[in-house]
């Protein structure tokens, strides 16, 4: 684990300019369903957090694209729908990029997000996450070929992989699951592909147990820490050091309930959302419990709630949990996330577009430039080259 600082002195330029010239990586940005419909196009400003006007506006220059399905009861018939929600989202995303071939680019690979970061483009990473639909180690190398290079076990709720963060009682989830043997031979062939391990979401145990079982280095793409805010979904600085040591990095996510005590956020979220359906977060997914109808009504609830979920936090509530990672762990193992469009976001940095935001406040704080250009994304370029440097699909050639 490396805490150095390359540089101590603040930086002499401006945060507009220092904006500008880093690379900016936000690691981990959700797909709503309807992305890329009529109702919502990304090539316009839409009620989304993430969309081309925005990402121009916020010279933000690569994202990760997360594709998921929502947990729901483990039947035949609900995997199938996952599946079919994961590639519609994969598809949406590819029609999008094919169709600004000016201004998008996929990130395929470290050589890729070098030369994006420094164009006018911005580039696009696939990431996956909530394994929950499928327990054949094949679709992980269909994902592969379909681009994802992030990939991460879990969502809400254990599975064939994984223990979860937050299991669902519903389903008969247990508490603190760890990596299963599928598991294990999950991580080997991740490795083998050279896809970057996500465990965020994933539970204490399992978390602990992939960066074990990992050669590569992990990251945390969208997490914040238990000593700010005790959540299960935060890390435990058990897990951060772990993480680190093995060369990783955690992202500090933008969410508001994960970096600040705001008990306003989930009486809001239970009393707009769940109750008038009459459940609760902990009953599973609504779709197993609610008529099609009141599901549809439900989804409407969720997304108007999650879409103004940024105002119960700040940017400074945000940094402060940035600043704990870096003192826990160092400079060179924390980095920057937002978890967008699946109710991230804080005031200040409400969705891509206010990008810079977070840039100015980090000078403010003291951060040198050295400093800012590794949490938005050096560190990172590091850490996906290495991985790829020792695996199969190394596009150096130099694979082990």
């Amino acid at each position: 684990m490396q805490t150095n600082y390359l540089e101590t002195k603040p930086s002499e330029l401006d945060y507009k300019t220092l904006h500008e010239v880093v690379i900016t990586f936000d690691a981990h940005a959700d797909v709503r369903d309807d992305f890329n419909s009529p109702a919502t196009n990304p090539n316009l400003e839409t009620n989304d957090q993430v969309d081309l006007p925005k990402l121009e506006r916020g010279k933000l220059d690569i994202v990760n694209l997360t594709v998921a399905a929502r947990t729901s009861a483990p039947t035949k018939a609900n995997f199938e729908e996952a599946q079919k929600i994961v590639y519609q989202k994969l598809r949406a995303i590819q029609k999008w990029v094919k169709a600004n071939p000016e201004k998008l680019e996929f990130v395929y690979n470290s050589p890729d997000y070098e030369r994006l970061g420094f164009s006018k483009k911005h580039g696009i990473i696939l990431g996956f996450q909530n394994a929950f639909w499928f327990n054949d180690l094949n679709v992980i190398d269909q994902l592969y070929a379909e681009g994802v290079r992030i990939f991460s076990f879990n969502h809400v709720g254990n599975n064939a992989f994984s223990g979860s963060s937050r299991p669902v009682a519903a389903y008969g989830d247990t508490e603190n699951s760890g990596l299963t043997p599928l598991g294990y031979e999950a991580v080997k062939k991740l490795n083998e592909l050279g896809v970057i391990i996500d465990v965020s979401q994933a539970s204490r145990k399992a978390t602990l147990q992939i960066v074990e079982a990992s050669k590569h280095p992990v990251i945390a793409s969208n997490s914040g820490v238990q000593g700010k805010i005790d959540n299960t979904r935060n890390l435990s600085d058990e897990e951060l050091k772990a993480i680190a040591n093995k060369g990783g990095i955690v992202h500090i996510v933008a969410y508001s309930s994960y970096v600040a005590s705001n008990p306003k956020h989930q009486e809001e979220y239970i009393k707009q959302v769940y109750a008038p359906f009459g459940l609760k977060p902990s009953d599973g997914n609504p779709a197993d419990k609610l008529s099609k109808a009141d599901y549809a009504k439900f989804q409407v609830a969720y997304l108007k709630f999650s879409r103004n979920g940024w105002q119960f936090a700040t940017l400074n509530d945000y940094l402060d949990s940035v600043d704990y990672a870096v003192q826990r762990i160092g400079i060179d193992h924390v980095g920057i996330s937002s978890d967008f469009n699946h109710g991230g976001g804080v005031t200040g940095y409400a969705n891509v577009g206010e990008a810079e935001n977070i840039t100015r406040e980090l000078l403010k704080r003291g951060y040198s430039e050295a400093d800012i250009r590794k949490l938005w994304g050096r560190s990172f370029f590091f850490l996906f080259d290495k991985i790829e440097r020792d695996s199969k699909n190394s596009p150096w050639g130099v694979s082990k």
